[in-house]
């Protein structure tokens, strides 16, 4: 009996080299963007050191440049939408994974998908023509006239500003969080729940007690993302934020960011000015690089306590006066129970 002859694919030998290969790639043009910039950027950090952080002066004549009005816009922006898009991106994921019907389900799935594939400056178009107008006739006019006197509603409200940059964000946002959140309450094990819903458990018991604690860590990880998203956001905000550095605390006043302030002032800065705005690009880069990290480190322990909760099984347990309690409880443990 003749054996059969198994030769080896070529592109067997090849294939892993050339992954690693593009791997290295991605590692030295991050490693030479960053460098770049580190290196644009020295003289301004060599002059203003860490006073560029705390300045709120921005003055090309004079060579004087500072950070503290971009870097408040940028967080408070960004923060703002992350406070608007949690609750909004969470409550979407969970209907479409535990409560939308099927015929329902697929259609909204795919229109938060393909809103973040929207490009930012549509965003910025729609809400410099059609938001910013609205807020200054509707919403901005009412804050203003019944609660101008508090700090935060302080106008007058010209249509562009924190408050329609901060929904733009939010808007962006939002399927990033939903999207990311949906795909980690997917992975919450259905024994799991069955084995709730088995118990007498309720629908809201079974997402208060099982999905959400199973999926918080990721959810987390969902929004940490999307705040690095609207971190680094430039062209939408810088349409509709007002682009004027100062630090107000009202959301009515115009405002700017990290991002605006470069791409407005970028093409025709050279000099000092130039070497500041890459300095202000080096911050904006390790902001974003480190929640980024942040935010894939608790996706990452997301699955593994995922993979460890597969081991769990919910248990009634009977308490002395009352209906008892439904908790999860480790296989292995279980015959210690009975």
């Amino acid at each position: 009996m003749r054996e059969k002859i198994v030769t080896k694919d070529p592109g067997e030998g090849i294939f892993p080299h050339v992954t690693a290969m593009a791997a290295i790639l991605i590692i030295l043009l991050s490693g030479s963007i960053f460098f770049v910039v580190l290196s644009g950027a020295m003289p301004a950090l060599k002059k203003f050191k860490l006073s560029f952080i705390f300045s709120t002066i921005w003055d090309p004549v004079l060579d004087i440049y500072g950070a503290a009005p971009a870097i408040y816009g940028t967080a408070v922006s960004s923060f703002l939408a992350l406070l608007i898009a949690a609750p909004l991106g969470v409550g979407t994921a969970i209907f479409l994974t535990e409560l939308a019907p099927g015929w329902l389900r697929k259609p909204v799935s795919y229109m938060v998908e393909l809103l973040a594939a929207v490009p930012s400056v549509v965003f910025g178009l729609w809400g410099l023509l059609v938001l910013a107008p609205w807020l200054r006739k509707g919403v901005g006019l009412f804050l203003d006239e019944k609660f101008g006197f508090i700090p935060l509603f302080r106008g007058p409200f010209l249509g562009v500003g924190m408050l329609t940059g901060t929904l733009v964000l939010t808007i962006m946002i939002l399927p990033t969080v939903t999207a990311i959140s949906r795909e980690v309450m997917l992975t919450v094990p259905l024994d799991q729940r069955e084995g709730m819903f088995a118990l007498g458990a309720t629908r809201w018991e079974v997402i208060r007690k099982v999905i959400l604690p199973g999926s918080k860590v990721g959810i987390v990880g969902a929004l940490l993302l999307g705040l690095g998203r609207a971190m680094g956001e430039a062209m939408a905000v810088t349409m509709v934020i007002g682009n004027t550095f100062i630090i107000s605390p009202s959301l009515l006043s115009p405002a700017q960011t990290l991002s605006s302030l470069i791409v407005s002032e970028f093409p025709e800065a050279y000099g000092m000015q130039l070497s500041a705005l890459m300095l202000l690009g080096l911050i904006l880069f390790a902001i974003t690089l480190a929640i980024n990290i942040i935010a894939l480190i608790m996706v990452n322990r997301s699955a593994a306590r995922l993979k460890a909760g597969k081991e769990l099984v919910p248990v009634q347990i009977s308490m002395p006066y009352g209906e008892g309690a439904l908790v999860l409880v480790k296989k292995k443990n279980l015959s210690k129970m009975e």
